[in-house]
């Protein structure tokens, strides 16, 4: 009698460096890879996500040869009822450390249980290079500032990439599996269009020419990454963070070249920065396992009491934010970047956030909210806790005096002012460095600043003290 395994994806989209592949496949004869779509991530999820996760999606059935099977509904009803309709004797997943996922997974386990005696969940690998909470202090707690735990991370290392690929496993025909219950549901497309295009090939593609410099994607590539990664003007970043979000590659296929580059003179200090980048997205996993709560609430529960601005005018304020009406250059750039390709530079996110949460002094979580709704990379534990780094209210927090002046950050970041005349068409016949400052005058269908910012920022300043006492 054949064995059959179920393989079950979620955020790891992928065939190559997959453990959880070689663990279905070595559990029994043939694998079953199924996928379902949650009603309640679906929910949550903003357009341009679900457009890279269903273009993900037909990326993975095509290297199948249409073998994935699709379903819809509750994880805890359709995994037991395929398992049951395949006689599958385990069923395999890469582990998920989120609130929800962890939630999830053991509803689901506790569904299968009634299924058989023998038919066990097993998670193999995850989709950091470190699985979150393993990397701690001597004394077992868990890091709170990123610094020591980058150095503990290195020394600690990870796996070598997994051998995993399309041929690992032999795929049982999804059209074989007979049951009355089991409905399989056509992979959605959606009207939206992508900055970058979605799957596991384009992910190893980009990643090949972002680590060598070549192709069509980038102006640099990782040995310029460390000078050029702060400009918003140059398109000098991987843009591999939506690839990472969907586990379309893995990061240790990233950190086996880039500690390979770490050894060549011209590439090190590129390739050291970007690991670290890597290790960021580590860290804030494993603070998210450890303090579920700082999903959606200050992980400094001490900041529960700072005053927000909440009510008709902050609404307004933050509409005009979301649309890039702010009358502050840089900051409109940043956000229409985002509303106009779901994606927005790393050092535009600093910058709109500072300005959100301390010149509108608006909630943090209306931010973050807004972000998951628009980018495509739309990760919960760095969206959240990128947020409260600005907010000053996470691990590694962001010294409260610190509030970043959107003109100096545009004249130092944006110095020949390309990146705001890109994205704000109303200053694209402002020359130079002179669109950050307007002090000729703006033209008449560019708004004028909200609200003032050295007054807003010690604003801001009097409402952290006022916390600290």
């Amino acid at each position: 009698m054949t064995d059959t395994a179920l393989l079950w994806f979620r955020r790891d989209l992928r065939l190559a460096d997959l453990p959880s592949l070689l663990a279905a496949a070595d559990a029994a004869d043939e694998v079953l890879a199924c996928f379902v779509l949650d009603p309640t991530l679906i929910a949550s999820s903003g357009e341009r996500r679900l457009k890279f996760l269903y273009d993900s999606l037909r990326d993975l059935d095509e290297q199948l040869d249409g073998r994935l099977l699709v379903v819809r509904g509750k994880p805890e009803n359709r995994i037991p009822l395929i398992a049951k309709a395949v006689g599958a004797n385990s069923v395999h997943i890469s582990a998920d450390h989120t609130p929800y996922g962890v939630a999830r997974d053991e509803r689901v386990e506790a569904a299968l249980s009634k299924v058989g005696d023998d038919v066990e969940l097993h998670a193999t690998g995850s989709s950091f290079a470190v699985t979150p909470g393993r990397v701690t202090k001597s004394d077992g707690e868990p890091y709170k500032v990123f610094t020591p735990y980058f150095r503990a991370w290195r020394d600690h290392g990870w796996h070598t990439p997994a051998k995993s690929g399309p041929t690992s496993a032999t795929w049982v025909d999804p059209a074989d599996v007979t049951s009355s219950e089991i409905h399989a549901h056509d992979i959605p497309d959606l009207d939206v269009d992508l900055s970058i295009p979605a799957g596991e090939r384009a992910a190893l593609k980009r990643w090949k020419q972002f680590r060598g410099g070549t192709g069509d994607y980038s102006d640099h590539a990782v040995g310029d990454y460390d000078d050029e990664r702060d400009r918003p003007d140059h398109d000098a970043t991987s843009r591999m963070s939506a690839y990472l979000k969907y586990g379309n590659i893995h990061p240790r296929t990233m950190l086996a070249d880039l500690t390979r580059l770490e050894s060549d003179a011209e590439t090190k200090t590129g390739a050291t920065s970007y690991l670290r980048e890597l290790c960021f997205r580590d860290f804030y996993a494993s603070v998210l396992k450890q303090w579920p709560h700082s999903a959606w609430q200050n992980w400094n529960r001490d900041f529960d009491a700072i005053e927000v601005d909440e009510g008709t005018d902050a609404d307004a304020a933050f509409e005009a934010w979301k649309a890039g009406k702010t009358g502050f250059p840089i900051v409109d750039a940043g956000m229409r970047q985002l509303s106009g390709s779901g994606f927005m530079h790393n050092r535009l996110r600093m910058i709109v956030a500072s300005f959100l949460v301390k010149d509108l002094h608006v909630p943090w979580q209306w931010g973050a909210r807004w972000f998951l709704d628009q980018l495509i990379d739309g990760d919960l534990a760095s969206n959240q806790h990128g947020w409260q780094w600005t907010a000053g209210c996470g691990t590694d927090a962001s010294p409260y005096f610190r509030v970043f002046n959107p003109t100096t950050q545009g004249l130092k970041f944006d110095p020949t002012g390309d990146y705001v005349r890109r994205w704000v068409p109303e200053l694209a016949d402002i020359e130079g460095k002179a669109v950050h400052e307007l002090k000729d005058g703006r033209p008449s269908d560019y708004p004028d600043p909200i609200v003032d910012h050295k007054a807003e920022r010690e604003e801001a300043l009097r409402r952290y003290q006022a916390l600290s006492k």
